[in-house]
């Protein structure tokens, strides 16, 4: 068996050696990006980010030359302004970005994130390199986006302050429970407190902000999607719910119908006037650090303050 895996150590160095010969940029072989290793230039100059949340949001943070990205339908006004002034193009929606803007564009990298999945990135990839980043965990994308950009540098350092922050609240924790509820227009969903969570759960666990049992679980589906009876298990000392957004549920009467209804008005954090709306933009386009903060700033104002 050792003999085996001495050869097959072997044959993947005369690959990567192979590998990197042919390439003109530098050969990319780091964790949590699809399809690596990867031909990547040495210094990008004009880089398309694939979503508006992570990759922009992060390369962006980063001083990276992003030169375009979806920003069709994006409901985070303030890094859109970014992006703009930044003269990122919009090349039209997340969900159908125009490839005709992208090839015309010239890019020289491709980022983001791996959802998309292999056809997305064997279809960009075409066009120029394409890394599509598949960590979970937001902070270990913002040092991937780093390393793919060339911008190491940029982000030494970059959470230290985040750190800071969170140590202070994590001390001044009051001993409440905090419930989160998305409605949408056609159901309701609650993302878990589990390791991996998506972005601002992740915020809300490092503060020490502590979620009903409900909402815990390192199994299972994430989100889960709660019916109006099992609203209920959401008994959270204090709730916080999320409508609007990528979706129509804060024009489309959804919202007032949930507000209106008597289960809803039996959540116990209902009933005894702690709760409070939140902005779509930031808990669900998270975007990086500017974001991490606006949730720490709604953790403050509503968890740390709670009555």
């Amino acid at each position: 068996m050792a003999a085996m895996r001495s050869i097959l150590a072997a044959g993947l160095a005369l690959v990567l050696s192979s590998q990197a010969l042919a390439c003109e940029g530098r050969l990319f072989d780091g964790p949590d990006v699809m399809g690596a290793p990867l031909c990547l230039p040495a210094s990008p100059t004009r880089i398309v980010a694939l979503e508006p949340t992570f990759s922009l949001g992060m390369a962006l943070d980063l001083g990276a030359p992003v030169v375009a990205a979806p920003m069709s339908g994006m409901s985070d006004k303030a890094l859109k302004a970014r992006a703009e002034q930044a003269g990122v193009v919009d090349v039209g929606t997340f969900e159908q970005p125009s490839l005709e803007r992208v090839i015309a564009l010239k890019p020289d990298l491709i980022i983001g994130s791996g959802f998309l999945g292999a056809k997305a990135r064997d279809m960009t990839a075409r066009i120029a390199p394409t890394a599509l980043i598949t960590a979970e965990d937001w902070k270990a994308f913002y040092l991937t986006v780093a390393r793919v950009t060339g911008r190491d540098q940029a982000a030494k350092g970059a959470f230290d302050d985040y750190q800071r922050r969170v140590a202070d609240i994590r001390a001044k924790m009051p001993n409440v429970t905090v419930s989160v509820l998305r409605i949408t227009p056609w159901d309701f969903q609650v993302n878990l407190d589990r390791l991996g969570a998506y972005g601002p759960f992740a915020v809300m666990r490092e503060a020490g902000v502590k979620r009903t049992a409900y909402e815990t679980s390192d199994s299972g589906p994430d989100p889960k999607r709660p019916d109006w009876e099992e609203l209920a298990a959401l008994d959270g000392d204090v709730l916080l719910y999320i409508v609007g957004g990528a979706n129509d549920s804060d024009r489309s009467g959804r919202h007032e119908e949930v507000l209106a209804n008597p289960l809803w008005n039996m959540i116990p954090a209902v009933k005894a006037g702690r709760v409070h709306r939140v902005d779509a933009a930031t808990w669900m386009e998270f975007s990086g650090l500017a974001s991490a903060n606006r949730v720490l700033d709604d953790i403050e104002r509503y968890v740390l303050k709670a009555p």
